[in-house]
């Protein structure tokens, strides 16, 4: 059982004391050391409510998991980091789900600062069941919602701020890209839960942005420079009816969600995109837009663009991009940024209740073919 202080004591124990919201206090402390948790301990019954308690860790809540695919960084930090519970308890799973979200709060700072060392975190292990428990995750994180609008894939509404990842066809693979880079304002932070573990394949692969920047940049320093002085400028021809048979099958009443040209029109502007109608379909052309940014956080550039979904071929010619000076992209170059994407990435099977967070200005993702259903993968955006 837990009581909930509503006010953050006075008393900070050495080294200071984050200003979280609220606290809990377990009055039954036989395994205290092996939950690892957050304890609030009495002081005197008689001190005022603001200074009757004092916050005490026993042992943080996570514990670093080493897995073969994970990839050491030049700082030796291993990319992506993978977190599970660091206690064994007999708990029911919704305490274990409700002390995940506690933690979570609790240990934000903490949480946010190795994000923005290793660019994505593996949460696995934990009591993770469903949709709803999902949600719940990402509520705890307390990051705003990023509406999905002026997005290129077909998504579905499961429950709460969590939706399907992509609807397209599971034998097919989507490239790599940074979730919405082709728009001007874009999620800064991906969440991916798997739902139902893959049979085979179907993993969602991992690639560090600033490598990809600094291995074009030695190998293609001519064609870097342009996109640096440019950008990209992208143009897609959008159908009035979704398109189960492509990952970027949204049509364009999807995507502005209206079945009016003009308020489509409207909304496509206030997303910096300019449409021409051909027939019932829309012509949609946004930028140019920066091929490469500044990361201001880890104080690199980087490969912030999606050259390769515009090349698959499942995309087929419906989505094209150039040079934001009117230039193609020299094909050898593409074909030189896909063999760094597939030497330098990770690719971690999902297990069940895996959830996945992406830090999108630092980190590219994609999708394996599945070989073997079933795979479930939901996702999250948020600002």
């Amino acid at each position: 059982m837990y009581t909930k202080i509503n006010e953050m004591m006075k008393i900070q124990p050495a080294g200071g004391w984050p200003k979280y919201h609220s606290y809990y206090l377990k009055k039954k402390t036989s395994n205290i050391h092996q939950r690892n948790y957050i304890y609030m301990k009495h002081q005197d019954p008689k001190l005022q409510s603001s200074q009757k308690v004092v916050a005490a860790f026993t042992g943080k809540f996570f514990r670093d998991v080493k897995l073969p695919q994970q990839k050491p960084q030049d700082d030796g930090v291993l990319f992506p980091a993978v977190l599970s519970p660091n206690h064994n308890t007999d708990s029911t799973a919704v305490e274990e789900l409700r002390d995940f979200e506690e933690a979570i709060r609790a240990q934000k700072p903490w949480l946010e600062s190795l994000l923005q060392k290793s660019g994505a975190i593996i949460f696995r292990g934990f009591a993770v069941s469903s949709p709803s428990d999902f949600d719940r995750v990402v509520e705890a994180f307390s990051y705003a919602e990023f509406p999905y609008l002026g997005g290129i894939a077909r998504r579905t509404k499961v429950v709460g701020r969590v939706y399907t990842a992509n609807e397209s066809p599971l034998h097919m693979g989507i490239p790599f890209h940074h979730e919405m880079s082709y728009v001007p304002d874009f999620p800064t932070k991906v969440f991916f839960y798997c739902d139902e573990e893959p049979g085979e394949g179907g993993e969602t692969p991992i690639v560090l942005s600033h490598i990809i920047y600094e291995k074009m940049k030695k190998k293609n320093p001519q064609l870097v420079a342009l996109l640096e002085q440019h950008g990209l400028t992208y143009t897609e021809v959008i159908s009035d009816e979704d398109d189960s048979s492509s990952f970027t099958g949204r049509s364009w009443k999807s995507k502005f969600k209206t079945d009016d040209k003009n308020v489509a029109e409207e909304t496509a502007a206030k997303l910096g995109i300019k449409i021409e109608w051909i027939g019932n379909a829309a012509k949609a052309t946004t930028g140019p837009l920066p091929a490469v940014r500044f990361d201001k956080e880890s104080r690199r550039k980087t490969w912030f663009n999606p050259i390769t979904t515009t090349y698959s071929g499942s995309a087929g010619k419906l989505l094209s991009v150039e040079i934001g000076n009117g230039d193609p992209l020299p094909d050898d170059a593409v074909e030189d940024y896909r063999k760094i994407l597939e030497e330098e990435c990770v690719a971690i099977p999902w297990k069940k209740g895996d959830v996945l967070l992406i830090n999108n200005l630092m980190v590219l993702h994609s999708r394996r073919p599945l070989l073997k259903p079933p795979r479930r993968i939901l996702a999250s955006l948020c600002k």
